[in-house]
């Protein structure tokens, strides 16, 4: 144990940090008004090892002592600052008692350790009583409660006073010492204690729970979960759904006391610092030396643009071949369109969503894993192992009080969500999602929440037809699928196989060579075949840095095409709705951005119409792609895209729309 000169020592080596390190947030904090609020002080853990290594090694090896100081030195470094402010800026501000510091350990050695950084799985009691960091998925939320954090006690026979702090073990008990703790010469040894009147320090409190990714996962790993209790600046900072990044103490409480259940202690995380990575959801590194490299390739390409895209194409599920128009699909919906916000503040969302439709063994679920491997946030679900609350959200109840629980699509929040078998699904179950696909957001009332959460996510589908697939008939009868959810699907493909014996022989040779082909054959060449990490790197960046703009001229394609479709379609109303026309909008920005640019395009515009054409099947005007199944990769697909232009403006022109 310390000694009082000790300690005061680190109150004065902490103060002096903060007063010369943060004086920028200390003032900022001496002008908030509110005197009664917690206010953060946010610190760099990095900084401190630079400036005080000793200091930082005993808030990493004791924080519950040494945070607590910290605190105490917050509040004196907020009187020094309010000193300085009355002296030399003639300004008042209003002393506070509540300072929290809020230790930010990104960047710091802590991160680059497995002792102090694990996996939510790999806690163990070792991990207690040091500062900790954990990074997981918020699944459940609770609500906002206060507690007693800090009560004055005053000995009886030397009437010294001393504060005592609950214990989170035993459920916010306050333990009285056996002693008096006075540290005086003659010891004081006194046993009986009196409360002292208006000295209780009441905090705001929550309890969330945080689950590990499941992406970094293995197969057949169940993903774990802990607790973690927010205390005053940061409750209510975080939602089912988010990303986090938590710091702070391991300790654990006694679970709830219930009949016949036998009593165990249950881990849990005392947050010091919450960091939301919702906005950081690309962990990925993208440096200059890559982005030069994508610039490389598309000057290299910049007499044949088409020829590029296909490369960039051909490493989408590299292992099924050809399948250019599904290819195509999957690249333009992962990379999506431009929110659009107007002016009532309505918004139409910049997330596409893809079906495929086809018949067994045709390729679908590849695409499906794939596709989660190539976003940074993904689920992955069946339509047969999937109700209405698992995909949305659940209302569980824990230690009588009642939570939400985030399902698929609200973790999959800013990210892909996969959902197989999607016939399998119940009606009402299906019914669910309509809202999460359009509005991207669900709205909940259970057990007396009520509450709207983000699904601001992309919905990929895999089908199989209801029975032998007719051609003509259209895909509601097909799929058994309602127009309202069919409408909701930017594209829809249908693959059927039609036993062809060309194809056949491509598929088997190609096959065959997969064998004996040696891995990573490609992966320096662009041109030739991109691979996964480059790929991945490549989606988030022109994500991340290009908000295509229309052209006047593929303006009016996309509307002269949608109001031929509109006046054409007696066979499927479910496709032509203005839905379709913002669809249209996506895949063309989506386009652009794969091609590196900036603006739409004629190519883009022609090339989101060929994409709806493939999905319109009965009432398609340009029967260009035939059977998405069989559509190959061509080797001159400049000079095939400028036939299937003429076509479609000659069709445009033929009917004077455009």
């Amino acid at each position: 144990m310390e000694t009082p000169t000790q300690t005061a020592e680190h109150i004065e080596s902490m103060t002096e940090f903060l007063v010369s390190q943060y004086s920028d947030q200390l003032r900022d904090i001496a002008l908030s008004s509110d005197p009664k609020l917690h206010y953060p002080l946010f610190l760099e853990f990095a900084e401190l090892v630079d400036d005080n290594p000793h200091l930082a090694r005993l808030v990493y090896s004791n924080p519950e002592q040494f945070l607590r100081l910290f605190d105490d030195s917050a509040v004196l470094a907020h009187k020094i600052a309010l000193e300085h402010m009355k002296k030399f800026e003639s300004k008042i501000g209003i002393e506070k008692r509540f300072i929290h510091v809020r230790i930010n350990t990104s960047g710091s050695p802590l991160e680059r350790s497995s002792d102090t950084f694990p996996s939510i799985g790999r806690v163990r009691v070792k991990h207690r009583g040091i500062l900790l960091m954990l990074k997981g998925t918020v699944i459940r939320s609770g609500a906002v409660k206060m507690y007693e954090g800090e009560r004055m006690f005053r000995c009886r026979k030397c009437k010294h006073m001393f504060p005592l702090f609950p214990e989170l073990e035993s459920i916010n008990s306050i333990v009285k010492p056996p002693f008096c703790p006075s540290q005086r010469s003659k010891s004081c040894e006194g046993t009986n204690f009196d409360h002292v009147d208006d000295t209780v320090t009441r905090h705001d409190y929550q309890e969330i729970k945080i689950q590990e990714n499941t992406q970094v996962l293995g197969v057949g790993v169940i993903p774990r979960s802990i607790l973690v209790v927010l205390k005053d600046d940061l409750v209510d900072n975080v939602k089912a759904g988010d990303d986090v990044v938590v710091s702070g103490i391991l300790t654990s409480k006694w679970s709830h006391d219930l009949k016949d259940v036998r009593c165990d202690l249950e881990p849990m995380v005392i947050a010091n610092h919450v960091r939301r990575t919702n906005e950081l959801k690309s962990e990925i590194d993208i440096s200059d030396e890559l982005i030069e490299k994508f610039k490389n390739f598309w000057s290299h390409f910049k007499d044949t643009p088409l020829k590029g895209r296909n490369a960039i194409l051909r490493g989408i599920c590299p292992q099924v071949v050809g399948l250019f128009t599904v290819k195509l699909a999957v690249a333009l919906t992962l990379i999506g369109g431009v929110q659009h916000v107007d002016a009532s503040g309505t918004k139409v969302r910049g997330e596409s969503h893809l079906l495929l439709i086809g018949d067994p063994g045709t390729g679908k679920s590849q695409f499906l894993k794939f596709a989660a491997k190539l976003s940074n946030r993904a689920v992955i679900t069946t339509g047969l192992g999937s109700t209405s609350a698992g995909l949305t959200v659940t209302a569980v109840k824990d230690g009588g009080e009642w939570m939400l629980e985030a399902g698929a699509l609200v973790l999959a929040d800013g990210g892909l969500c996969c959902i197989d078998e999607f016939d399998s699904m119940r009606e009402h179950d299906r019914a669910t999602i309509h809202e999460a696909m359009e509005q991207q957001s669900i709205s909940v009332a259970k057990a007396g929440l009520v509450t709207t959460l983000s699904t601001k996510t992309i919905v990929f589908g895999a089908t199989n037809p209801k029975g032998q697939y007719d051609p003509d008939q259209s895909l509601s009868v097909n799929t058994a699928l309602s127009g309202p959810l069919l409408s909701r699907f930017d594209i829809v493909l249908v693959l059927l196989d039609t036993k062809n014996p060309e194809w056949d022989k491509v598929v088997s040779s190609h096959i065959l060579a997969e064998v004996q082909m040696e891995e990573g054959r490609y992966v320096d060449d662009l041109t030739m075949i991109w691979p996964l990490p480059m790929l991945q790197r490549y989606i988030q960046f022109v994500k991340g840095n290009f908000r295509p703009v229309l052209s006047k001229e593929a303006e009016e394609i996309i509307s002269s095409y949608y109001r031929l479709q509109r006046r054409s379609s007696t066979h499927n109303a479910a496709r032509t709705t203005v839905r379709m026309l913002e669809s249209l909008i996506r895949l063309a920005q989506a386009h652009a951005r794969l091609m590196f640019r900036n603006e739409v395009m004629r190519l883009d515009a022609i090339t989101a119409i060929l994409c709806i054409e493939s999905s319109m099947t009965i009432s398609a005007i340009v029967d260009s792609m035939g059977n998405a199944l069989h559509s190959n990769f061509s080797e001159e697909p400049d000079q095939e895209y400028a036939k299937q232009e003429t076509l479609i403006l000659e069709k445009l022109r033929g009917d004077d729309i455009y």
